[in-house]
């Protein structure tokens, strides 16, 4: 690509709001943290999508669960109740303590 220019057309998108979001928009800006309605409106797609990478991992590692149950349970090593509730409430502290650090 040595001595070639590439450039990108940006795209514009009409979007009507509301005005509960457009007084939301405005209001943040007001607090100084955003410069521009783009800038709210970018912030917020940008969570949308980190919201929606974490439940799309969540959604994976509930899958590879109930498949090791399946497995189990196949393999008769089914556990009383009890004791299946406390050992997953051993593994949520567990990830959840590995998560804050």
């Amino acid at each position: 690509m040595r001595g070639k220019k590439i450039h990108f057309s940006r795209a514009v998108m009409q979007v009507f709001l509301t005005p509960e979001l457009e007084q939301l928009i405005h209001h943040q800006i007001a607090t100084g943290k955003y410069q521009s309605a783009l800038e709210v409106i970018t912030a917020g797609l940008h969570l949308l999508e980190q919201q929606n990478d974490i439940y799309e991992g969540r959604l994976m590692e509930l899958q590879q669960d109930a498949q090791i149950g399946q497995e189990a349970a196949q393999r008769e090593e089914v556990l009383e109740g009890s004791t299946a509730i406390n050992q997953i409430r051993e593994n949520l502290q567990l990830r959840h303590a590995i998560s804050e650090s």
